[in-house]
């Protein structure tokens, strides 16, 4: 892998995070909550893994449609040709984000984006795992015109570098002419919205101009209720990424019909199989009666998972930057391994009877694997930095986690001691 345009923004949006976190504690602005930070950060990271198989893909298909088909040869980057592909990437991305949320299969992709229940610079990086790939499967009409497959690969993630600036509460709408061509925060806050008036309005990414052509555009006027309807209610990274999948393949295993099995997938948000009792309507979610999803964390967890969140981006960078010294193999185990970092996130933030064992276990094979792979001596700097990390995190889950553990086992035997001893 030659090149890879997210290990140069990676550290860009993470700086612009830490910066929206300093305003926001400085001006004391509520727009943090940690846990959901932490699940949007999180699904961030095993995110980027994922951008190295799209990686791959591109340069492997869209190389062969430029190789064979491109009507135009060499398509020098210069400004101008910069720009037209930008805006080509943005209005092909119009009608992907607009078919997103239409299409039942496309929401299931895109949906894990929209379960954030807040709007700031996490929100941003909450990207789904699968949208990265339906999105790729449209953009290919780029190479035909004889764009080069890493221009567009490139300028797909300046293109989303451009939208992370739209996710904050902290910038007001800004000037009218900005207002009138190009998405701000304020459009984009309008799309997250959950108020009726907001759904399916602001598509756009970097103009808003798409929005206004063809009648999705919407004005913030009234506060905006963020969220989804039948939210995961979880910080598990797999389940806020699968959570629509699952509920389309319940419904495509009760339809009755083999058609409708597949039909499914495909068909318009809301659409029932026949056979299968209708949906009930949807009663509009408010500011007053949301109910924002929390769980009660391990005691400890919070310096922990911080402590933690620094090790999960060490390991994302050597997953993803093109100067890795990691081979192809390496990138694979630590994406396995980053995955299962941050699944354990949400068992320390959910506080999971399974988390103590499931830990000790990655801090152990992480541990050895980062010193395995690092071709040093067992005590240079850099194996003995994961070392102690390993031992410190094992001494800490010990201690919160276990004791925790026992805790809501000994209690659940005594409720049902009781209960027993009740019925007696």
């Amino acid at each position: 892998m030659t090149s890879n345009i997210y290990a140069f923004i990676a550290p860009l949006a993470i700086a612009f995070i830490v910066l929206e976190m300093a305003i926001c504690l400085y001006y004391k602005k509520n727009y943090i909550r940690f846990q959901e930070a932490v699940a949007n950060f999180g699904t961030a990271l095993g995110n980027q893994t994922m951008n190295v198989l799209v990686a791959a893909g591109v340069y492997i298909i869209y190389g062969f449609l430029w190789e064979h088909y491109r009507l135009i040869d060499n398509i020098e980057m210069n400004v101008m040709n910069f720009v037209l592909l930008l805006l080509g990437v943005d209005f092909i991305f119009y009608w992907v984000h607009r078919w997103g949320h239409h299409i039942n299969i496309m929401w299931a992709a895109h949906s894990p984006h929209h379960s954030a229940e807040e709007m700031n610079f996490f929100v941003a990086v909450r990207a789904s795992v699968t949208q990265r790939l339906f999105s790729f499967l449209f953009f290919w009409p780029l190479t035909i015109i004889g764009f080069r497959p890493i221009d567009i690969y490139a300028m797909t993630g300046i293109h989303l570098f451009i939208s992370f600036f739209h996710h904050t509460e902290l910038i007001p709408k800004l000037w009218r002419w900005i207002e009138m061509i190009f998405t701000t925060p304020s459009h984009h806050r309008v799309h997250h919205g959950m108020n009726f008036k907001y759904l399916d309005k602001n598509f756009g990414e970097f103009l808003i101009l798409w929005d206004k052509f063809f009648g999705t555009y919407a004005e913030e006027e009234e506060q905006v209720v963020y969220g989804m309807y039948n939210p995961p209610n979880t910080w598990n990274p797999i389940s806020i990424n699968f959570h629509y999948y699952k509920l389309l393949w319940k419904d495509a295993m009760d339809a009755p019909k083999w058609i409708d099995k597949f039909k499914i997938w495909f068909m318009p948000l809301g659409w029932r199989p026949q056979g299968l009792p209708p949906k009930p309507p949807l009663q509009e979610v408010t500011k007053q009666n949301q109910v924002r999803f929390h769980s009660t964390m391990f005691t400890g967890a919070k310096p922990y998972l911080m402590l933690h969140i620094i090790s999960g981006i060490v390991m994302m960078m050597f997953i993803i930057h093109p100067a890795s010294p990691w081979s192809t193999l390496e990138r694979w185990i630590g994406s396995f391994l980053l995955w299962f970092m941050i699944v354990n996130w949400s068992g320390i933030m959910e506080s999971k009877s399974w988390l103590f064992t499931t830990e000790i276990v990655r801090l152990i094979v992480t541990c050895l694997f980062f010193v395995l792979v690092s071709g040093h001596a067992l005590l240079n700097l850099f194996n003995l930095a994961w070392i102690s990390t390993a031992i410190v995190s094992g001494c800490w889950a010990f201690y919160f986690f276990r004791i925790e553990v026992q805790d809501n086992q000994h209690r659940s035997a005594f409720m049902g001691n009781n209960l027993i001893s009740e019925k007696l």
